[in-house]
C-alpha cells in the first residue's frame, strides 16, 4: 500500500472503463437504448480533475451517444466508443500526450481492461471487480462500480499531490 500511495504523486492522467466503473447496472429499453445510472460524485470529481489540469480519458466497449455526451459535458475530450482493443486505445491516448504508462492511473472492472491495466503506472478497479482484475489491480477500491469508486481514486491523488481543494 505505501508504494500505492507513493506512485499516486506520479499521476498526470486517468482513464476510466464506463460499464461496471461508472455504472452498475445497464437498463435496456424495448427500443433497443441502453440506460446507465451515474454516481454524481464519480462526476464531480471528473469535473474537479479536468478542471485541474489533469487528462481523463474514457475507454469503453459501448457506443451510446449519451455516454459520450456525459463525459464531453464534464470536459473529457479522449472518449474511445466503441473500443475493440482497449490496450490500443489506450497506448494511442498515452502517446498523443506524450506520457510515460508511468504517469497514468487507469480503472477496469472486466476481462477487457486486463491487457491496459498491465501497462499502466497504477491499475485499480472497484471491489466489485472480477477476480483476474482484481489480481492486476494496484489498489482496489472499498466502494463498487457505481458507487463512488471514481471519485475515491481520483480524489486521492488530488489529495497525494496537495491539489484537493482543501489544499489550495
Amino acid at each position: 500500500m505505501d508504494n500505492f500511495k507513493e506512485r499516486l504523486k506520479d499521476i498526470k492522467a486517468f482513464v476510466f472503463d464506463v460499464d461496471g466503473v461508472f455504472s452498475e447496472n445497464i437498463v435496456l429499453h424495448t427500443d433497443g437504448e441502453l440506460t446507465r445510472h451515474m454516481n454524481v460524485k464519480d462526476g464531480f470529481a471528473v469535473k474537479a480533475a479536468v478542471d485541474k489540469g489533469y487528462i481523463v480519458c474514457i475507454i469503453t466497449g459501448g457506443n451510446s451517444e449519451s455516454v459520450r455526451k456525459r463525459f464531453t459535458d464534464l470536459g473529457v475530450t479522449d472518449i474511445y466508443l466503441p473500443s475493440s482493443d482497449k490496450a490500443d486505445d489506450f497506448k494511442d491516448f498515452y502517446m498523443k500526450y506524450s506520457l510515460k504508462p508511468s504517469e497514468v492511473l487507469y480503472m477496469g472492472d472486466d476481462i477487457p481492461d486486463y491487457e491496459p491495466m498491465t501497462m499502466c503506472g497504477i491499475a485499480t478497479c472497484p471491489n466489485d471487480a472480477v477476480e483476474e482484475i482484481q489480481n492486476v489491480a494496484h489498489y482496489i477500491s472499498d466502494k463498487e462500480g457505481g458507487k463512488g469508486c471514481v471519485r475515491d481514486v481520483i480524489e486521492q491523488v488530488l489529495r497525494a499531490q496537495k491539489r484537493w481543494f482543501f489544499y489550495e
